[in-house]
Parts: structure tokens; C-alpha cells; sequence
């Protein structure tokens, strides 16, 4: 099953690579991609899912498109700046230039990683200790806000450490994970979208969201992104805390999960036929079972629970979601949602679900994990 989904998969990018040379999708409501401009925060899932395929196939044509886009990045980096004032440029430049170091070694993309990594920094709150999520310092609205999708973008943080021995990456991706941790998690291991500090203090207000259905209730999405962010946070640090917030994270997403595996874009939505599903948590959340599973000795129960409960979802994502009965699909996943109070692609392809889609299939099938960390070279 999951070699001819990950054939379909790679046929897909292929397609829209040939298609729109040059170009990113971008969200819409209409069963589509928009093709356009590096210009938003989800570019680098689309250059990440090329590398996936160029490590799948061999094809030197996936290799060649990468590396492409990865010159997009940069010239977004240096040359017109745009919209980089955020906390996700770790979705950025994790799958596309750190993706390219990592396979190919290429110096270059390593530098503009690391550079991508000062930028990044550039959301340090020296007075409370967190990176602000969106927004200038002082912003009205977002200052003081922490957000639990961070999690995944510390990892270009960790990994700059590694390849620098500068301590600031390292501490304020640890700072950040601590006070996610503490005040993200909840004590039934749900979680915030969003938490609100005192700029000038650091002192904690209260938790709220952001793209979920009220305040306190749990957004299916930031939940998968606490499974697989605290657990690679484990990964680079070997804190125990984090290793156990991601477990029981991923206990409490697989808990509330309904019986088909396809999660409600919030687990505390009222219930009805038309309530939006998000396929895209769901990749998210296998991807990171996959890597606790990993993360564990071979024999241990928890591994073999999470890498089962893993698999279930995978083949419920293939059965239920994907677009192998559609040879004209642009998007690998159906029945995403990015912003459903807000209105926006409430229900249709979500590129960073087609990304950890094919991660959880790579991981699946050949066992290589994504672009998160360095890994070994076949």
C-alpha cells in the first residue's frame, strides 16, 4: 500500500513541477492550488516534498527543481525580503536549504541556512525569554505571544548549534521548548494555540488561540505539532520532559481521534456532517509517532504503541484522503483545513499535509526521516 501511494505521490510533484516551473501553490478554497511567487510561509514544505521525491526516485530531475527553488530562498533572504518578520522560518528553510546540506552537501545552502537561523533570532525576547511569534516587538495585537506551531521551527535552531557551537541557537530554542512546555501543555496534555506574556516582564497572562474553536479548546493541528516537536526537541537535547510531553501528547491526539482516523480540525468542534476534518494533523502526528518510535529501544512498549497507532492513521490518511483515484489532483491530500474560523481553505489541499504525507511514507517505506535534523547518508 504504501509504495503505490508513494508512486502516485512522486508522479503528483512531478506533474506540478512540470506544470508550474518556478512557482509554489498556495491555499485556496477551491479544490486547487494557486501556483505563484516564494512569498508566504509554506514555500519550503513544497521544496522539502521535491527533495523527498529526488531521494525516493533518483530522478535527477526532482534534484535539479530543488535546487532551483533553493536559490528562490535565497534571493527571498537577501535580495527582496519579503515577509520574513515571523517565527516560521523554520518551515522555510529546514525542508529546502538544510534539506539541500543534508543531501547534497552543499555548502552554499548551508550558509543560507545558517543565516536563515540568525533570522530566526531575530524573534528573541531577551525579557521574557521566548521567540515572539508574528508581529514587530511592542505589536498590540502579538506581543508577547508564543505559539505551540514554534515548536517545529526550533529545529534549525538546534541544528545551527550543532553546526556552530554558538550557544545563543541552542538556548533560545531550549527557552522556548521550556516555556511551551509549562505554559502551551495543559495538565490533561491538550494544548493552547497561543500563550500570552507581559513584554517587558515575561510574565505569564493566559493561554487563548488563534485558528481553533475558542480559547480553551484543542487545535487539532497545534496538538500534532506538539507531538513532533517536542519530540525532536528530545532528539537534539535528550531532556526527558520533552520525550514525555510528546508521548502523551500523542496519546491524548490518538485518543480523541474518531473512528474513521481523520481527525476534526479542533477535537472540542461541535460534531455534525459538515464539521471540517484535517487530514493534514494527521500526517503531522504520524510523522511525529514515527520519530518517537524511533527515538525508543526496538523492544520498548511505548515504540511498538505509537508506531502501531502510526500505521493505523497512515493507512486511514491512504484510504480516506488521498488522491490516487485522481489523476488530475494537484494536491496529494484531501480534507485539509488551514483556517477554518477565519475562512480560509476550510476544507481541501494543504501543502505542508502533502509534505508530511510523503515524510511519513519515506519513513515508512524506506525508513528516512525528513529534513528536521542530520542524518545519516545512504
Amino acid at each position: 500500500m504504501w509504495e503505490q501511494a508513494m508512486e502516485d505521490a512522486w508522479k503528483k510533484t512531478l506533474g506540478s513541477l512540470r506544470r508550474a516551473p518556478g512557482l509554489f501553490p498556495h491555499i485556496t478554497s477551491d479544490k486547487r492550488y494557486e501556483w505563484g511567487e516564494n512569498r508566504d510561509w509554506i514555500e519550503g514544505f513544497y521544496t522539502g516534498m521535491t527533495w523527498l521525491c529526488y531521494e525516493y526516485t533518483g530522478k535527477e530531475e526532482f534534484r535539479e527543481a530543488a535546487l532551483m527553488q533553493v536559490e528562490s530562498f535565497r534571493e527571498r533572504l537577501h535580495v527582496t525580503r519579503r515577509n520574513l518578520d515571523h517565527h516560521d522560518i523554520g518551515f522555510l528553510y529546514q525542508p529546502s536549504a538544510v534539506a539541500a546540506w543534508i543531501i547534497d552537501r552543499d555548502e552554499a545552502a548551508r550558509t543560507l541556512a545558517l543565516e536563515a537561523a540568525e533570522q530566526l533570532m531575530l524573534r528573541w525576547r531577551p525579557e521574557g525569554r521566548y521567540l515572539q511569534a508574528w508581529g514587530p516587538k511592542g505589536d498590540p495585537q502579538n506581543g508577547g505571544r508564543i505559539i505551540i506551531d514554534c515548536m517545529m521551527n526550533l529545529p534549525l535552531l538546534y541544528w545551527a548549534f550543532e553546526q556552530t557551537g554558538d550557544m545563543r541557537y541552542r538556548e533560545a530554542a531550549e527557552h522556548q521548548a521550556d516555556k511551551s512546555r509549562r505554559y502551551l501543555m495543559r495538565g490533561d496534555d491538550s494544548s493552547y494555540h497561543t500563550f500570552y506574556f507581559r513584554e517587558e516582564s515575561g510574565i505569564p497572562i493566559g493561554g487563548g488561540t488563534h485558528q481553533g474553536y475558542h480559547d480553551g479548546s484543542t487545535w487539532s493541528r497545534g496538538q500534532a505539532w506538539a507531538v513532533y516537536g517536542f519530540a525532536l526537541s528530545y532528539r537534539y537535547t535528550r531532556n526527558p520532559d520533552y520525550l514525555e510531553t510528546a508521548i502523551r501528547a500523542a496519546r491524548y491526539f490518538i485518543g480523541r481521534l474518531p473512528s474513521d482516523g481523520i481527525p476534526y480540525w479542533d477535537f472540542d468542534a461541535e460534531i455534525a456532517d459538515e464539521t471540517p476534518r484535517d487530514s493534514s494533523a494527521s500526517a503531522i502526528a504520524v510523522c511525529g509517532m514515527l520519530e518517537i518510535r524511533s527515538l525508543l529501544e526496538e523492544d520498548d512498549p511505548i515504540g511498538s504503541e505509537l508506531g502501531s497507532a502510526a500505521d493505523r492513521l497512515l493507512k486511514a490518511l491512504v484510504e480516506r484522503c488521498a488522491t490516487l483515484d485522481d489523476d488530475g489532483a494537484e494536491g496529494l491530500l484531501k480534507h485539509g483545513s488551514y483556517h477554518v474560523r477565519g475562512g480560509r481553505g476550510p476544507d481541501d489541499y494543504m501543502i505542508w499535509g502533502d509534505y508530511f504525507y510523503l515524510e511519513a511514507l519515506m519513513r515508512s517505506i524506506k525508513g528516512k526521516a525528513g529534513y528536521w535534523y542530520e542524518r545519516q547518508r545512504a
